[in-house]
C-alpha cells in the first residue's frame, strides 16, 4: 500500500469511529507495524489533521475536520449501490426518493472511468412479495424519532383488538415484508414493537419524550440482550 493511501484509510478509520481507537487496533486493520503507525499519525498531526489522543489510549479524530473528496473504489461504490437499491425497494415513499437522488449526486461527481462499477453494479435486491400497506406515512415517523417527540398511534394486535396508546419512538426496523417501529409504550410501561401496517392512525405530539432517545436505545437494546440470553440452551 502507497503511504499516500494508507494516510488516508487512517483518517477513514478514525471516521468511523466516535470513540477512541487504539493503536493495536489500526495497526491489526491497517496490517502494518505499531511503530509505523505511530509515525503516520505523527506526520497527520504536523500537516494539520485534528488527531487527539496518545499512544496506549486511543486516538479520535477532531470534529469539524472537512476530508478532501476521496477516489472511491469498486467494492465501496458497490456497497453504496446494493444499499441504495433495498431502500429504493423496501424504503418508504419519501427514503425512495431519497435514494433516487443520493444516485444522482454520487453519480455526477464520479470520474468517467468509475461510473460504470456505480451504474452497472452487478448486485441485486429481491423484489418486494406480499407487501403489506401502511396506513400512515412513515416518513412522519422518521421525522418524530429525529425530533424526540411523542406520538398518540391507535393499534390494531394480531387479534384485531385497537388500542389508544402514547408512545416514545426510538428508531424503525426494516423487514419482509413489514417495518416495525420500536419504542416505549406509556400503556404498558415497556419497550414495545408496532408493525407499522397496523398503526390505523397517528397524530404528532408536541410534547418531546424525558430520556434522550440514544439512551432509550440504548436500554431497548439491553432488553433484547437479556430477553435472548433466556433462549440460549444451557451446556450443562
Amino acid at each position: 500500500m502507497r503511504r499516500a493511501d494508507r494516510l488516508l484509510r487512517i483518517i477513514q478509520l478514525l471516521r468511523r469511529h466516535r470513540r477512541p481507537v487504539t493503536g493495536n487496533r489500526m495497526a491489526e486493520e491497517l496490517e502494518v507495524s505499531l511503530r509505523t503507525l505511530y509515525r503516520d499519525i505523527a506526520d497527520l498531526i504536523t500537516d494539520g489533521v485534528p488527531i487527539r489522543g496518545e499512544a496506549g489510549v486511543g486516538y479520535v479524530l477532531g470534529e469539524g475536520y472537512d476530508l478532501p473528496p476521496l477516489m472511491f473504489k469498486a467494492d465501496e461504490l458497490e456497497a453504496i449501490m446494493l444499499g441504495l437499491s433495498w431502500v429504493a425497494r423496501r424504503g418508504d415513499n419519501a427514503l425512495k426518493i431519497a435514494s433516487q437522488d443520493v444516485v444522482a449526486k454520487i453519480g455526477t461527481v464520479l470520474p468517467e472511468s468509475l461510473r460504470p462499477f456505480f451504474y452497472d453494479a452487478p448486485l441485486f435486491t429481491a423484489p418486494r412479495y406480499n407487501e403489506l400497506v401502511d396506513q400512515i406515512d412513515v416518513s412522519e415517523v422518521r421525522g418524530a424519532i429525529r425530533a424526540q417527540k411523542k406520538l398518540a398511534i391507535a393499534y390494531q394486535d394480531e387479534r384485531g383488538e385497537v388500542t389508544k396508546r402514547v408512545i416514545w419512538p426510538i428508531a424503525i426496523t426494516y423487514f419482509d415484508p413489514q417495518r416495525l417501529l420500536i419504542g416505549w409504550c406509556e400503556l404498558r410501561q415497556g419497550f414495545r414493537h408496532f408493525r407499522t401496517d397496523r398503526i390505523s392512525e397517528m397524530s404528532l405530539l408536541e410534547e418531546k419524550y424525558r430520556e434522550p432517545r440514544l439512551r432509550l436505545l440504548s436500554r431497548w437494546k439491553e432488553d433484547r440482550t437479556r430477553e435472548q440470553a433466556q433462549y440460549i440452551p444451557s451446556s450443562s
